[in-house]
Parts: structure tokens; C-alpha cells; sequence
């Protein structure tokens, strides 16, 4: 019997036959940006030999909550995607704000939990260095006593958090000097392999797109386009996206509050 991600793509294979002729694929490996759904986004997942962590990432996906919650939503995706029956060694917490008291009255014993065992965007800030509110945009006094906000996560604040849960995390900050070999390195390494994910810090307007700084899991790596999916926790804003990858590592190496934008590499600490 053919494995899960097999049969997968086999039968995108077969959509994208009855529903385009060649002529429509000539000329989209020359594009920067393609939609995953679309036709051709569809192939390269399944031609892809660097596709591992899609299928679980795609299994724990959830759209953030808010506009502020990019990062809380990329760090629960990866965080149950690497326990949620998987660790069992691993207390995984629940989230008692997903029901309201006027909802609890309903249960009543005392020994059973209507509540799953789940990271949520809200219960990821139990070992967040960063607070909640913080990253809603409470005001602090930076050093010289001035009031600023620094709403959301930077790069390096999301892998504090992900080491607060017990993870191991390379980061990589998008510097001058460090190199697009590195950089592709280094995510197509973790992409090759199963149990460890790529999460990056990108500049939405140099892909073309609205908005300021995202964050967001890396799922596959197409070759023979040269183009990464990103698989955007803003849904009803963006597409999951094919982007080429110097345009990508473009769009890493872009200026956040204090030093440039970059990526995680996120494992559990062996």
C-alpha cells in the first residue's frame, strides 16, 4: 500500500493534469511568487525531495489569532508538531481560555477535561521571556528612560521562547556576511529530515506583498524551481507561497528594531 505522502502526490499529479495543458507551465519557473494551491505550486510540491516536514506542519497548521500573534502561532505549529503524539516524555499543557466559565458549567467531573493537551497561541506564553503583553504593545522605558513599544516577536525573542520550552534552536541572523549558500545550507539540511522545522523572520513588501516584518514555518524546497514554501499563519491574508530563494533570503536580510530579520532551526534538546 502506497505511504500517506505518496499517495499525496500522486493524486495532485493527477489534478494537475485534467486541469491545465503544458502551455500554462513553460514559463512559471521564472516567476518569484507562486500560490501553493495554484496548478504549478501543486507540481513542485510533488516533485519536492525536500517535503518531510510538510505533512506534519500542514497536520498541526493554525491561522494566528491576530495581527500581533505571527510568531505565537509559528511557535505553537512547531511546538505540537514536535510533541503532540510524538513525546511522550513531555507534559504538554492545556488551555483552560479556550472555554468560558458559562462553558465549564456543562462538565462536571472532576477527573475528566473537555480540554485537549495542546500548545496554543495563548498558552506558549507560560515560558515566554517576552510577555504577552509586551508583544500586544504594552509601553516599557528603554535605557534612556524613553517610552517605545516593540510589538510581536523579533528573531531572536521567538528563539528565547522556543528554548524556554525546552528546544533546541539554531539562529541565524540574516547579516551582510552571511552568505545565500549558507543560508540555503542550513534550511535545506533541516528540510531534508524529519523531527526538526525551519521557522523564518521576513519583510512582507520585499515579496511584494502588504504588510511589515512576518514570521512563518518553511515547509518544502522545490530544486528545480531554486523556490522555498512558506506556509503563511496569515490565511485570509496570504497564500502559502513558492518564492524563489534569493528573493526569500532578500527578504531575511532586512532590518527589525535592532539588527536584521533571519531564521530558526527547531528541534527537540537531545
Amino acid at each position: 500500500m502506497p505511504r500517506p505522502s505518496t499517495l499525496f502526490c500522486s493524486l495532485m499529479i493527477c489534478l494537475i493534469s485534467a486541469c491545465t495543458g503544458s502551455k500554462q507551465l513553460l514559463n512559471t519557473n521564472s516567476q518569484t511568487i507562486i500560490s501553493w494551491r495554484s496548478p504549478e505550486g501543486m507540481r513542485r510540491l510533488a516533485e519536492s525531495n525536500y517535503k518531510i516536514d510538510f505533512f506534519t506542519l500542514a497536520n498541526h497548521f493554525e491561522s494566528q489569532n491576530n495581527k500581533l500573534f505571527c510568531g505565537p502561532a509559528s511557535a505553537a505549529i512547531v511546538l505540537n508538531a514536535l510533541r503532540i503524539r510524538h513525546n511522550s516524555n513531555i507534559k504538554i499543557p492545556q488551555d483552560p481560555t479556550l472555554l468560558s466559565s458559562a462553558d465549564l458549567r456543562f462538565f462536571s467531573s472532576k477527573t475528566w477535561s473537555p480540554l485537549f493537551a495542546r500548545y496554543t497561541q495563548n498558552n506558549i506564553f507560560i515560558n515566554s521571556p517576552k510577555s504577552r503583553a509586551l508583544v500586544l504593545g504594552k509601553i516599557q522605558r528603554n535605557q534612556q528612560g524613553e517610552p517605545q513599544r516593540d510589538r510581536g516577536f523579533q528573531i531572536r525573542q521567538l528563539a528565547d521562547l522556543l528554548l524556554q520550552h525546552g528546544l533546541s534552536v539554531k539562529t541565524g541572523i540574516v547579516t551582510p556576511t552571511l552568505t545565500n549558500k549558507k543560508i540555503k545550507q542550513d534550511l535545506l539540511r533541516n528540510l531534508k529530515h524529519p523531527d526538526d522545522y525551519v521557522i523564518i523572520n521576513y519583510k512582507r513588501g520585499i515579496l511584494g506583498q502588504a504588510g511589515g516584518g512576518h514570521i512563518s514555518p518553511v515547509a518544502a524546497y522545490h530544486q528545480a524551481s531554486d523556490s522555498f514554501l512558506i506556509m503563511d499563519v496569515t490565511p485570509n491574508k496570504a497564500d502559502w507561497i513558492w518564492v524563489k530563494s534569493a528573493l526569500l533570503f532578500s527578504a531575511m536580510r532586512t532590518f527589525d528594531t535592532v539588527e536584521n530579520r533571519g531564521y530558526l532551526l527547531v528541534s527537540e534538546d537531545q
